[in-house]
């Protein structure tokens, strides 16, 4: 499933909002994801309450001032799943608080998406569990022992329907710290599906990611990175996130599965192998020599492997150059 994630890149303009699903539809996304808060659902509107000053995209801008421009209004919503299930893509959110829980339910939101710095309200996690929908929960900047809690948490509810997403909690992220193995870790350790949030630039982690068994692949989508926004230094513009689904669906598809078997397409370079032929006309009683047998396509003769046993024994028939070389030409 590729997730196009709109978060802040409206840009506090609702047109703008539909333009990113209309582009995540052109696209080629699965689904379009929200974030649900409000600023005051999120902290408290206190100058102490900042984001570090080293940060590289939103270094000490206070909390509140950064949740108050970048989200989504709740008003906004009905008309933005609305506009997502007309154009045959599914809308879900992250809910970062009950009332978020409790108004997406309203709205019948097919499932839910928990954000990394969410993993450790585990009644947030039991609240969505116990909706009994599919639920994708990121891992960014969350230890092995908090993931092992939250498992526990979410189906103690009952519900196993959950994802497990790798993700590097830095924006943008290098691809270094991707460690996308860890998805192996997360498969085995508590059987469930896995996938990837992307903050990468470019494609290249999400199509490795498909290419290790990743089944979601969420990426955030604006419409020019130029545009600005809280979000738009790591996300993908359409044309990129087009190819990304183009890419990564031919990424899925090569996985196939591991049994090993010739393939209809093949067929035709497997008639064109070296096979052995007779490369001179011969005369019923001529030795074999390597003057008159060789390997060469295409492959309707005995496999080279035979080439050895053949020479110095003696044909028992007149054979014409370009005849295939088999047993039954030899005495």
């Amino acid at each position: 499933m590729f997730v196009a994630e709109v978060s802040a890149n409206h840009l506090g303009n609702f047109d703008r909002a539909v333009s990113i699903i209309e582009a995540a539809a052109l696209s080629g996304a699965n689904a379009v994801k929200f974030q649900t808060y409000t600023a005051d659902t999120m902290t408290l509107n206190l100058g102490k309450f900042s984001v570090a000053a080293e940060h590289d995209l939103w270094g000490g801008i206070k909390l509140y001032d950064l949740y108050r421009e970048a989200y989504t209004p709740w008003e906004w919503h009905a008309d933005l799943f609305a506009k997502c299930r007309e154009l045959g893509v599914t809308p879900f959110s992250s809910p970062f608080d009950a009332t978020a829980v409790d108004f997406l339910e309203t709205l019948e939101a097919p499932l839910y998406k928990i954000a990394s710095l969410e993993t450790g309200d585990l009644p947030l996690i039991r609240k969505v569990a116990n909706t009994g929908k599919p639920v994708i929960i990121s891992t960014g900047a969350t230890t092995l022992e908090e993931i092992e809690e939250l498992v526990t948490a979410f189906k103690q509810t009952g519900n196993n329907n959950l994802t497990l997403l790798v993700c590097t909690s830095s924006y943008p992220a290098d691809p270094i710290d991707a460690h996308l193995n860890r998805m192996q870790t997360l498969r085995k350790e508590f059987e469930v599906e896995v996938g990837v949030s992307d903050h990468t630039l470019g494609i290249g982690v999400s199509i490795a990611a498909i290419a290790l068994g990743a089944t979601v692949i969420e990426r955030h989508l604006t419409l020019r990175r130029s545009d600005g926004g809280a979000d738009s230094a790591f996300s993908l513009e359409p044309e990129e996130f087009k190819l990304l689904v183009k890419e990564g669906s031919s990424a899925y598809q090569s996985l196939g599965n591991s049994k090993w078997s010739m393939q209809d397409s093949e067929k035709e370079s497997r008639r064109l192998r070296r096979t052995l032929y007779v490369v001179e006309n011969v005369k019923a009683g001529d030795l074999v020599t390597p003057r008159n047998l060789r390997a060469i396509r295409p492959g309707d003769g005995a496999p080279p492997k035979f080439y050895e046993s053949f020479l110095g024994k003696k044909f028992k028939v007149d054979v014409e150059l370009g005849t295939p070389m088999s047993q039954e030409l030899l005495t």
